[in-house]
């Protein structure tokens, strides 16, 4: 049998969200409050993979905490594991720890139509009575494993790249990948150097640009640490550089075409072979899927011991991955380059809100709609970050994550001071949003583009970008619009534990 226990606010998740959104409370003077965690450490996604080559795709000095600026990032681009280690230092220098339940991987959460109290279920029997619930999960977090037919046949080793298996020695092996997105393009260079052979099954290939990523020098760490504003310097001039990426991928997708002629020449001069460059060459519009960053990417093709196979996969058998061409490939080893579930990402958590409405039967019926990207109507009090519609192609999350997480706050100060326990968007200002939201996606280069993507639901529907600037997203955040919010209170005392 479970405990029990109270707190003001639950906080799910200890990604750069849940942790925006305790070290926020902390420094509003807001301390009841619990964190539930999965595992036993910090860190969300940059604790979990932890694949060769494992890399951030935005600058260092823009992916962190705006007041947690770090002069001492050892590259332009950060590493995984300093990126962790950032992570866990926030944690740490906050005193966010003690608020953690490590082990605690949530179930769902229900709410209390009566009391306006929500209950938050662990799937060890836990359960957690709040006023507000914050989910920070994120969408990269579930990995996504194609069914390929006769996979459970297969007798050798298996796994995702975000559940990385380092006790398995690639070191002369046969390795299949299946996949080429972000995680492919960062790990396949680094093992390939290893393996014996690898063959990467490609079904669409990437648009993968240069990195011009370097190591930040000893004297240009000391420089960011001993001039004021330096840092802050370096940070404003690449958001607005990054930012700026945004009128391409949302209002004119047109530029995109002109902007990849860059990358057919950087293929050009990477990939010798006619042939091969044409398999490795997108055609669809640039942006459309993520934009990868890679230096080693393509020369890793032109290595004796890789091959590059474009005929889809028919069958999987005891020691080879078959393609419809009826070739047979053997392996030792599939590794999935495959992703995450995104769209369907929240499909696990059993949500009830007001009347028992089921938050997934919702959101199956008529999408992933949100206001904002943060709030649901009719789950009250229930606040997303990073929800639907608030992912970025064109610059740092973390930016949006600061904007959601002093938007939440603003929310639980307001509940304080109109002396009420809930709040509610209004159906009519959730809809109008998305509205919005949509009329703008449909002209951005995820719909346009030529391709299928992650960003699109089953549907065809974006549910995933934020169509525009961040620096709009920001300034439609910063104040609560209380007339889009309906106002309740308890009809029931609510009891406490002790």
């Amino acid at each position: 049998m479970g405990t029990h226990r109270d707190a003001s606010i639950v906080i799910i998740g200890t990604g750069f969200s849940g942790l925006g959104m305790a070290i926020q409370l902390k420094q509003a003077g807001m301390h009841d409050f619990v964190i539930l965690e999965k595992a036993q450490d910090v860190g969300g996604t940059w604790r979990d993979n932890t694949y060769p080559g494992c890399a951030c795709d935005i600058q260092s000095h823009l992916y962190s905490f705006s007041y947690e600026q770090n002069p001492d990032w050892s590259r332009l681009w950060a590493p995984q594991q300093e990126i962790w280690d950032y992570l866990r230092r926030c944690t740490d220098k906050h005193g966010i720890r003690r608020h953690i339940q490590f082990g605690a991987k949530v179930s769902g959460a229900s709410f209390d139509d009566d009391t306006k109290q929500w209950t938050v279920r662990t799937e060890s029997g836990d359960t957690y009575t709040a006023r507000a619930v914050v989910a920070g999960v994120g969408a990269l977090h579930i990995p996504s494993i194609p069914q390929l037919r006769g996979i459970e046949k297969f007798k050798g080793t298996t796994f995702h790249s975000a559940e990385w298996n380092h006790d398995y020695d690639l070191t002369g092996k046969r390795v299949a990948v299946i996949g080429t997105g972000a995680s492919a393009i960062q790990f396949v260079p680094e093992i390939a150097k290893k393996v014996g052979h690898l063959t990467l099954f490609q079904r669409t290939p990437a648009w993968v640009r240069p990195k011009p990523d370097r190591a930040v020098s000893s004297w240009e760490r000391r420089l960011l640490k001993l001039l004021p504003g330096a840092l802050k310097t370096r940070r404003t001039a690449l958001f607005w550089q990054l930012d700026a990426r945004a009128i391409a991928f949302s209002m004119n997708p047109k530029l995109l075409k002109l902007a990849s002629r860059s990358v057919v020449r950087h293929i050009a001069k990477q990939v010798p072979d006619p042939e091969l460059r044409a398999k490795l060459t997108p055609d669809y519009t640039m942006g459309c899927k993520r934009v990868l960053i890679s230096n080693d990417y393509y020369p890793t093709f032109s290595r004796p011991n890789v091959d590059l196979v474009t005929e889809g996969i028919s069958e999987v058998r005891e020691h080879s991955v078959v393609t419809a061409d009826g070739v047979e490939h053997e392996v030792d080893a599939i590794i999935y380059g495959t992703g995450f579930h995104v769209t369907d990402a929240f499909d696990y958590l059993d949500i009830k809100g007001r009347d028992g409405v089921d938050l997934n039967s919702q959101w199956a019926e008529k999408g992933l709609e949100t206001y904002l990207g943060i709030t649901v109507s009719g789950f009250p009090n229930l606040f997303f970050l990073l929800g639907p519609n608030t992912g970025l192609g064109h610059n740092s999350v973390v930016l949006m994550i600061e904007a959601q997480t002093k938007y939440v706050l603003q929310c639980l100060k307001l509940l304080d001071k109109h002396d009420v326990d809930a709040m509610d968007v209004r159906p009519a200002a959730q809809d109008r949003f998305n509205r919005d939201i949509q009329a703008k996606l449909r002209k951005g280069v995820w719909s346009v583009g030529g391709c299928k993507s992650w960003y699109l639901d089953s549907a065809g529907v974006n549910r995933t970008v934020w169509p525009g600037f961040v620096w709009q997203y920001v300034l439609r955040t910063n104040r609560v619009e209380l007339a889009d919010y309906e106002l309740l209170a308890a009809t029931r005392p609510k009891v406490l534990s002790r």
